[in-house]
C-alpha cells in the first residue's frame, strides 16, 4: 500500500500588493480613457483666433498648440439644445444665456468645472466684509473707552411685576408643547436639502421646497435646520424687513 505523499504547503497571496496593482491599473485605465475622450471630442474643432489644433489642459479648458490662446470649449462650440442658446459658466455649471435652461458641457470628462472669476470676486468681497468688521469693531472699542462712571444699583422692586416676571422664568419652561414638533424630525435629512438648493448663490428661505405635507411644521423645521448649519459655519443667513435669505459660508 503506497503512501500519499505530502502536498507543499501553497504559498501565501499578498492581497495589499495585489490592490495596489489593480488600484495602479484602473489609475492608468482612467488616464488613456481621459485623453482618448478629449481627443474625441476636440477632432472637429480647431482654434478660433488662429485654426490651429487645440489639447485640453483641464476640464472644459483647452489651449492652442500653435497660438497658445487657451479658451473655453463648451461655450465656444456647444450650443443650447432646447433654444440653440450660447451656453455660459456660472459657478459650477453652464447655463444657456438665451433660455436659462442648464447646459450639459460635453468637455468634461469625470470632473467639475468652476468659473474661477467668479470665486476670486467672492473671496475678495468676502476679505473686504471681514476688514470691515473688524475696522467697525476697533472704533466702537475706542468710541467706548471713557472714564469710570457711577452707575448706581438696580431695584428690582422699583418696576412693578417685574419680580413676578422672574420668578416665572426661574421656575423652568414646560416642553409639552414643544414634543409633536420634534416627532418625525430628522435633522440631517433636513440639512441636506437645504445645502442641495443653496449650490450657486444666496437663496431665499421661502423658495426652499418643502419636504413635509404639513407646510407649517416643514416651515419651522426647515428654518431649525438653517439655525444649525449657521451655527456649524456651513451657510450665512441675512435678513432685510421680512425676508430671509440663506448662502453657503464661502471658504478662503
Amino acid at each position: 500500500m503506497r503512501k500519499r505523499s505530502r502536498s507543499s504547503p501553497s504559498k501565501g497571496i499578498d492581497i495589499v500588493a495585489m490592490a495596489f496593482e489593480l488600484t495602479g491599473a484602473v489609475t492608468r485605465f482612467v488616464g488613456h480613457a481621459r485623453r482618448f475622450f478629449y481627443e474625441v471630442m476636440l477632432s472637429g474643432h480647431h482654434c478660433t483666433r488662429c485654426g490651429g489644433r487645440l489639447a485640453m489642459i483641464a476640464e472644459s479648458r483647452c489651449r492652442c498648440t500653435s497660438c497658445g490662446a487657451i479658451l473655453d470649449p463648451t461655450a465656444a462650440f456647444q450650443r443650447c439644445s432646447a433654444c440653440g442658446g450660447k451656453p455660459r459658466l456660472r459657478v459650477r455649471r453652464y447655463r444657456c444665456q438665451g433660455c436659462g435652461r442648464d447646459v450639459q458641457s460635453s468637455f468634461v470628462f469625470d470632473g467639475m468645472v468652476f468659473d474661477q472669476e467668479y470665486f476670486r470676486q467672492r473671496m475678495a468681497e468676502s476679505r473686504q466684509r471681514k476688514q470691515e468688521r473688524r475696522l467697525q469693531c476697533r472704533r466702537k472699542v475706542v468710541e467706548e473707552r471713557s472714564g469710570q462712571v457711577d452707575v448706581p444699583s438696580a431695584d428690582i422692586q422699583s418696576v412693578p411685576g417685574l419680580v413676578d416676571a422672574l420668578n416665572q422664568l426661574s421656575s423652568g419652561i414646560d416642553l409639552a408643547p414643544l414634543l409633536p414638533l420634534c416627532k418625525g424630525f430628522d435633522l440631517n435629512r433636513y440639512q441636506a436639502h437645504i445645502l442641495a438648493h443653496i449650490e450657486d448663490d444666496e437663496e431665499r428661505f421661502d423658495t426652499i421646497p418643502p419636504l413635509d405635507p404639513d407646510r407649517r411644521l416643514d416651515r419651522i423645521w426647515r428654518f431649525i435646520a438653517i439655525i444649525f448649519l449657521a451655527h456649524a459655519g456651513q451657510v450665512e443667513i441675512q435678513q432685510e424687513g421680512r425676508t430671509i435669505t440663506v448662502r453657503r459660508h464661502e471658504a478662503h
